[in-house]
C-alpha cells in the first residue's frame, strides 16, 4: 500500500499542492501535518509510521517534508527500513521501495539540511492546484 505524507508550517499555507501530488502517485492514503519543521510533535507523521507494515511505500514530495532535521531524516529512514517499508520522495527522485528484498538505504549527505523548497515555489505549485479544481 502506498501512503503519502504532507506537512506545511502555517494554516496560511496550502497542503493541496502537495495531496494532488500524492494523489496522482497512487497513495491511497494521505496523512498531513501542519506544524513547523522544527517542531517536534507530528501527531499525523507518528499515526502514518504505526500504519505503515512491511512491504508498504512511504510517498513524500520532498524530503524536507519528513524530516525535522538530517539527523530525524535519517533516524526515520531507518525506521522504515527495519520495518522494511519503502520511501519514495517525488523531488529528489529517491525510491527505496525498488530493493525492498534487497539491502536498501538511503544515503543522504552528512553535512547540511535536506534543500529547502523556496516559498516562491510553494506559491507557484498552490496557484497550479487552484487552477486545477
Amino acid at each position: 500500500m502506498k501512503f503519502g505524507y504532507s506537512r506545511i508550517s502555517t494554516s496560511d499555507q496550502s497542503l493541496n499542492p502537495q495531496d494532488d501530488q500524492l494523489r496522482k502517485e497512487g497513495c491511497e492514503r494521505i496523512f498531513s501535518d501542519i506544524a513547523s519543521g522544527a517542531q517536534e510533535e507530528r501527531s499525523a507523521l507518528k499515526d502514518l509510521l504505526s500504519h505503515a507494515r512491511k512491504g508498504d511505500v512511504v510517498v513524500v514530495v520532498k524530503l524536507d517534508r519528513l524530516g525535522r532535521s538530517l539527523k530525524h531524516l535519517i533516524e526515520i529512514v531507518g525506521e522504515l527500513e527495519k520495518e522494511g517499508i519503502g520511501l519514495k520522495s517525488l523531488s529528489e527522485g529517491i525510491d527505496t521501495s525498488l530493493s525492498l528484498n534487497e539491502h536498501s538505504s538511503l544515503s543522504v549527505p552528512k553535512q547540511g539540511s535536506p534543500p529547502r523548497e523556496p516559498v516562491e515555489e510553494r506559491g507557484e505549485d498552490r496557484k497550479r492546484s487552484l487552477l486545477r479544481r
